[in-house]
């Protein structure tokens, strides 16, 4: 059993996303999305690093997955991410956590099969992968792909495709699910 918390860092938005790897198998926990308020940086840093805290004492995660610092057109932007990404981190290694960071092409490749996958690609996967009800916000499913991305990384979760074949970095079939090519089949 691993218990793995994904992040999506952000310094307006910050998912997270918990699951459990037990072999072949991921479980979802919980996920959500930490809303920060309008305001001065270093405050919205100390709600990711509180926030992040208590969820990581409530539900005791074994490791963590941060999604790494992807090139912004904007520089103040991408060092803002980069502050919300080491509030995150912090709040991980401060409790004893490993941390992993996987770039957002790799999450992207791990769980849709490309690289090149848009947000709601992703959430269509997270949603199957994690045998969902419903698709979960944007950020939260980020951060549960992160997750599913250091589950299979680590080897627990080997098996989590549950046979998705691949063509071309698209999903050609998914037994049991009725997907050729990220489309419903009729």
């Amino acid at each position: 059993m691993t218990l793995i918390l994904g992040i999506d860092p952000g310094s307006r938005k910050t998912g997270f996303g918990i699951i459990n790897a037990v072999g072949a198998k991921a479980e979802y926990i919980t996920s959500g999305i930490i809303r920060l308020p309008e305001g001065a940086l270093p405050e919205r840093l100390k709600i990711i690093f509180d926030s992040l805290s208590t969820l990581i004492s409530e539900y005791r995660p074994t490791t963590m997955a941060v999604e790494d610092i992807f090139l912004a057109r904007d520089p103040r932007a991408a060092l803002k991410l980069g502050q919300a990404r080491g509030a995150a981190i912090a709040a991980g290694t401060n409790a004893g956590l490993s941390v992993a960071e996987y770039a957002a092409r790799l999450v992207k490749q791990s769980v849709v099969g490309t690289g090149a996958a848009n947000k709601s690609q992703v959430q269509f996967m997270v949603t199957r992968l994690l045998k969902l009800s419903a698709a979960p916000a944007e950020d939260a499913a980020d951060a549960l792909a992160v997750a599913l991305c250091h589950a299979r990384t680590l080897g627990t979760a080997s098996g989590l495709s549950g046979g998705i074949q691949y063509s071309r970095g698209r999903i050609k079939s998914m037994p049991g699910v009725g997907c050729e090519q990220g489309s419903p089949v009729k």
